[in-house]
């Protein structure tokens, strides 16, 4: 199995990727393991599609920052402003 990882942004905007073949890795049931449970949804967990302009980023509970947890809250109305 191929797990590849893109990490972008930051202050420099620098991508950074790499990858890790499991074929020939003799830890290759807990490479896929992580892979598996990193890829599942968050349990019970919301999914948001948040457009600004034309810039659009996909998140989900429970990994949204104050910030984007305000903003849903305005936005759906639940809760009050931001």
């Amino acid at each position: 199995m191929l797990i590849t990882v893109t990490r972008s942004g930051g202050f420099a905007g620098v991508e950074k990727t790499r990858s890790v073949d499991t074929s020939a890795r003799t830890d290759a049931a807990q490479w896929e393991e992580l892979a598996h449970r990193a890829l599942a949804p968050a349990a019970d967990g919301f999914h948001y599609r948040i457009t600004v302009g034309d810039q659009v980023l996909d998140v989900q509970d429970p990994c949204l920052s104050v910030a984007q947890r305000a903003l849903i809250r305005a936005v759906l109305g639940e809760g009050g402003g931001a």
